[in-house]
């Protein structure tokens, strides 16, 4: 018996919530002196409300190891899929709650660092349940879902800089200058960190050259899922997904919604693609 488990980060649409059963243990997000747990109870637009009254940076808690050793001890072999280890300290809590677990009892662990996000943990779930599908042993599901990590690229656009400035990710003064300018830099992930890779001015022109950018990058796009997050964006999460459809042909598009860690980091309109 196989389980998957994920930290909040990982983003679901209803209709995959019904197909893949994959264990959400939540981060703790502050705004001002407010604790908010992301869980399925959270109502995202009133947490991005929230968000853009506060003058501070929202903070995050990872999941603690006790919160993970509680999911290890069930009785099945785990696959666990954590928020880039350059992200945040979720997978080195996943280490040590499997250190003690296995300390304890024989039973088969593996945590997969997605070195990605949102939707990035979102395919390496799916990626994993298709081999649990296939008959795989835990092992070959190990050795097939990393190299799938190696190969997986993340893409995202932030129409907002605020949260990507007050957390330091960008300088404050390139991020107001880029922000005056209209310039919309298209971020991705190099080793799991966060890097600009274009700096393209207005949206509409971002949003095309990312387009462009997902079908140079995908090569053979025909045999790979393309997953699309949006925070409180659908409509241009449906439109990014119409003009890749034109230039190139994936297996399969999906378009999730982000929960709250997510459109933290993201922020308001903001949107994340891997592939």
């Amino acid at each position: 018996m196989f389980k998957i488990i994920s930290d909040s980060s990982l983003d679901l649409n209803e209709q995959l919530e019904k197909e893949v059963d994959i264990d959400k243990i939540p981060f703790k997000l502050y705004i001002d002196e407010e604790e908010i747990i992301d869980d399925d109870k959270l109502d995202v637009i009133e947490f991005i409300q929230k968000m853009k009254k506060s003058a501070k940076l929202p903070r995050t808690a990872c999941p603690s190891p006790n919160d993970f050793k509680e999911k290890f001890e069930e009785n099945a072999d785990i696959f666990a899929i954590t928020i880039s280890s350059k992200l945040s300290g979720t997978y080195n809590s996943a280490m040590l709650a499997m250190n003690m677990v296995l300390e304890e009892t024989k039973k088969n662990i593996h945590i997969f660092d997605s070195k990605s996000a949102s939707v990035g943990q979102t395919l390496i779930g799916l990626k994993v349940k298709e081999k649990i599908d296939q008959g795989l042993n835990f092992d070959n599901i190990v050795e097939e879902v990393e190299l799938y990590v190696k190969n997986m690229k993340t893409f995202f656009i932030s129409e907002s800089l605020d949260n990507l400035i007050k957390n330091g990710r960008i300088p404050s003064w390139k991020g107001k200058l880029a922000m005056a300018l209209k310039i919309r830099p298209i971020m991705t992930t190099l080793d799991g960190d966060i890097v600009v890779s274009e700096k393209v001015r207005s949206s509409n022109k971002a949003f095309e050259k990312l387009a462009q950018n997902i079908c140079d990058v995908a090569k053979d796009a025909s045999s790979k899922t393309l997953a699309i997050s949006h925070v409180n964006n659908l409509e241009r999460a449906k439109s990014l997904k119409a003009r890749v459809e034109e230039i190139c042909e994936f297996k399969e598009i999906i378009i999730v919604p982000t929960h709250g860690l997510t459109s933290l980091y993201c922020d308001d309109q903001g949107i994340i693609v891997a592939f």
